[in-house]
């Protein structure tokens, strides 16, 4: 097995007030300490195996065979690195109220530890290609080969090399069900919380009786060529501490071309919700792109999200990223 050594950069926030209308939130004291990582060398190639794996079973949309083949796999292949993978099956209604079959996947790696954090991602596909251009995809199920599946391959890789070298803290790898089943563009919203189903699920119902972990980070589009990840208001509302250590060890590690210091708008995605809901912060690395009419990356939500977009460089700079901090927790 091989080992690469890291600088870690850790930073340690003390004393951040907010205002009681939570708009504002202040670091009044910094304090940077380094220390030496140790991490398992990311294997690229697995991870692009994994994210193909499951765009090769189709459009994972609920209710469909796709969906119950790549389900299947995605539990049979973590159990083979994992001891402890549950499944938490949920029924949940659409927003054109389709009733929806949807599975939460989540492998707990050293499940006794109260000492816990969490990576996510959501497995997934979106039933329809509401932004491709051409009006008569605008109905069909994308592949989902970025916008979701590459986030699951990177924790798969992940789950991996976790199975060779345990580390320090215990790690949930969440993979959420029925996130991108909101309504299409054209159509009018009814209101309610249509988008990140099965997250509010999981928020609502936690896996394990009174879990809690330090914090979450979850990956939505994170292997598109040349990706630039900003600071999202979601994650810097709710969890600015964890973003910005999380920005560091990346620009640590010599990623900053990826991980940019630029402040963008609020997302609704699964994070939002864990951290209204189960009250755990949580960050999103997600791909933004300001020459997009979507704002993500250009085959957003359209049957271009395939894997001729995957790129294996991303993929190893997002997954460094999250080793170096998996590592690095005592």
């Amino acid at each position: 097995m091989k080992f690469k050594n890291i600088i870690f950069i850790t930073v340690i926030l003390f004393l951040i007030s907010c205002k009681e209308n939570k708009t504002k939130v202040e670091d009044n004291q910094q304090k940077i300490a380094v220390k030496k990582v140790v991490i398992p060398e990311f294997n690229a190639d697995s991870a692009y195996y994994y994210t193909e794996k499951q765009v090769s079973f189709g459009p994972r949309v609920p209710n469909t065979k796709a969906h119950e083949l790549c389900g299947t796999f995605l539990v049979e292949t973590l159990k083979k690195y994992c001891k402890e993978v549950s499944v938490q099956e949920f029924h949940t209604s659409a927003w054109d109220g389709t009733l929806l079959k949807g599975k939460n996947i989540i492998a707990s790696f050293n499940p006794e530890s109260n000492n816990r954090i969490f990576f996510s991602s959501h497995w997934d596909s979106r039933p329809y290609a509401d932004y491709d251009d051409d009006v008569k995809n605008n109905r069909k199920p994308i592949p989902g080969a970025n916008d979701g599946a590459a986030g699951v391959g990177i924790l798969i890789e992940l789950a991996r090399l976790f199975s060779q070298e345990q580390p320090k803290i215990g790690i949930d790898l969440i993979l959420f069900d029925v996130e991108d089943y909101g309504e299409p563009k054209g159509i009018e919203s009814k209101g309610g919380d249509n988008w990140c189903l099965g997250s509010q699920y999981w928020a609502k119902n936690l896996h394990k009786q009174g879990y809690m972990a330090k914090y979450g980070i979850l990956l939505d589009m994170v292997a598109a060529k040349n990706a630039v990840f900003t600071m999202e208001n979601t994650s810097m509302y709710y969890a600015p501490d964890i973003m910005k250590m999380v920005w560091d060890i990346a620009a640590s590690l010599g990623y900053s071309n990826y991980f940019s210091s630029e402040k963008t708008g609020a997302l609704i995605d699964d994070h939002l919700y864990i951290n209204k809901i189960a009250k755990i912060p949580c960050i999103d690395i997600v791909h933004h792109d300001p020459t997009t009419v979507s704002g993500f990356f250009p085959y957003w939500h359209t049957m271009k999200d395939d894997m001729s977009n995957i790129d294996k460089s991303t993929l190893t700079i997002v997954g460094n990223t999250i080793l170096t901090v998996a590592y690095g927790e005592e």
